[in-house]
């Protein structure tokens, strides 16, 4: 099969994996022979606005792929850089240890708020913009869902699902369920 691109990067938080996050990997599965997942927020501490790991993530997120598409699909873990320069050349550096050096590389994403501003700051890959995907899904409200004991099957897929389901059985769970409950929400 003929791709537009050899590797399509895609970057997110991913907490949790949801559907519009699936549908973009899978738009980015057509178009690409691999698809990056840049996982930002990658330091190895927890807390209710991240409260998954860099690993675990990648585990949810494959147990929603078929395994001739879990082999197209490559991680590179981004930590938290406060500086808009830094983070840019971070996540290059990332990618380019993944990829070779005459590869054709592009970023998919959609502008969503005014907190996708990063996507514009890649100007060298070039954009597949997708519009807004599953009823513009936030995962920030299926974070809270999750605290209050919520999994909304509909807004994930099947593997996110018994991830989550296998989590909230945890002890970290009951941490990170108690931090939510007696924390300032405005943070999430």
């Amino acid at each position: 099969m003929t791709y537009k691109f050899d590797d399509l990067v895609y970057i997110g938080r991913f907490q949790p994996f949801h559907l519009a996050h699936m549908q973009t990997v899978s738009i980015a599965l057509q178009q690409s022979q691999y698809v990056i997942l840049a996982l930002g927020s990658a330091q190895n501490e927890r807390n209710t606005k991240n409260p998954f790991l860099a690993q675990e993530r990648e585990q949810m997120i494959l147990s929603n792929f078929s395994e001739a598409d879990q082999k197209r699909i490559k991680f590179v873990h981004v930590i938290d850089v406060y500086n808009d320069v830094k983070w840019v050349k971070l996540v290059k550096s990332l990618v380019n240890e993944v990829v070779k050096p005459q590869d054709k590389v592009g970023l998919i994403g959609h502008f969503k708020d005014d907190s996708s501003y990063y996507l514009k700051l890649f100007p060298e890959w070039e954009m597949v913009e997708l519009d807004s995907l599953v009823g513009s899904i936030s995962a920030t409200p299926l974070r809270e869902a999750y605290y209050r004991g919520e999994i909304k099957h509909t807004e994930f897929p099947q593997g996110t699902i018994e991830f989550l389901q296998n989590f909230k059985k945890s002890d970290m769970y009951q941490q990170l369920q108690h931090k939510f409950d007696t924390q300032d929400k405005s943070n999430l």
